[in-house]
């Protein structure tokens, strides 16, 4: 089963040439996980043919504008493509009441329901889950209240080896033990273990999103050693200043968290519109922690099991 992240846009507050307003696609099997929505997100998704079918969950980081404002669209055009099912929304408070003007001053009522959940950006807490994975926030400090999102597949089953199966077992009885269950008898006596006749899961794999925050070391903790950290890199260290001013961070300091949380891959993003190459903000990041990449759009990565 695939677990695939994709970038729609990188830039932060201001658009550049072609980069766009922050918005990713975490895919993990059929499931398609969108990420903020910055302006131009659904252009973004035509563009790089993820289906709008395949988006059922939406999860917004804060109520800043490039992470956001391309929501009202994206949820207009499902609704004119006739989408009947529904959509489940996180983000903070507030954004159900955008969301709602908006659809009232343009006389829309969605063809599907928008169930709208609201995350509390300052705790660390679970706030979704299905069958292929769960979702916690991470809390992040910006300048206003704004989360991050760490997305972890659930535990797999052992592989049955069929060269450790004893003979004349039943189809019921081998169901249960692919289902990962011992086998019982009557007296409640253990027949068969299941870790005695399987070999080990595949890795369940996990993608942490740090969305706009200020360098927090307390962070590392909640993402320790996942496979793939996104973490906003809007400046170079030379303006780390700037970065505190505005509730960011810099490449340098994205590296540092990757570190300290020993992760096993970087992503950097969320670029300054002052930054026409960003060679230099990998090179930052790559003096820290490898290995790095920039998030730039169309850019996708990839876990293996």
């Amino acid at each position: 089963m695939e677990f695939e992240l994709k970038i729609l846009g990188s830039a932060s507050a201001t658009p550049f040439l072609n980069r766009h307003h922050t918005a990713q696609v975490l895919t993990v099997g059929n499931h398609s996980y969108l990420i903020d929505c910055g302006e131009g997100t659904q252009r973004r998704l035509v563009e790089y043919k993820v289906r709008h079918q395949r988006l059922h969950t939406i999860f917004i980081s804060h109520l800043h504008g490039d992470h956001f404002f391309g929501l009202f669209g994206l949820l207009s055009t499902m609704h004119l493509q006739g989408r009947t099912e529904p959509v489940q929304l996180f983000g903070p408070a507030g954004l159900d009441e955008i969301l709602t003007t908006q659809f009232r001053y343009s006389h829309t009522q969605l063809s599907f329901d928008l169930q709208f959940t609201a995350v509390e950006p300052d705790q660390h807490r679970l706030v979704y889950e299905d069958h292929r994975l769960t979702v916690h926030t991470l809390p992040m400090r910006h300048r206003i209240p704004c989360c991050g999102y760490l997305f972890r597949e659930k535990p797999k089953r052992r592989h049955l080896d069929k060269a450790r199966l004893p003979e004349g077992l039943t189809a019921a009885q081998l169901s249960r033990l692919a289902q990962g269950e011992d086998l019982l008898d009557e007296a409640g006596n253990l027949l068969v273990s299941n870790e005695a006749v399987s070999t080990a899961p595949n890795h369940s794999r996990s993608y942490a999103y740090c969305s706009d925050t200020l360098y927090t070391e307390s962070t590392a903790e909640l993402v320790r050693g996942v496979d793939l950290l996104y973490h906003e890199a809007t400046f170079l260290e030379e303006m780390r200043d700037r970065a505190a001013t505005t509730h960011h961070s810099t490449a340098r300091q994205a590296a540092l968290l990757a570190k300290k949380a020993q992760v096993k891959h970087l992503l950097i993003g969320h670029f300054s519109s002052r930054y026409r190459d960003l060679e230099p903000l990998l090179v930052e990041a790559e003096a820290v922690f490898e290995p790095v990449e920039l998030a730039t759009e169309g850019k996708t990565v990839s876990i293996p099991e």
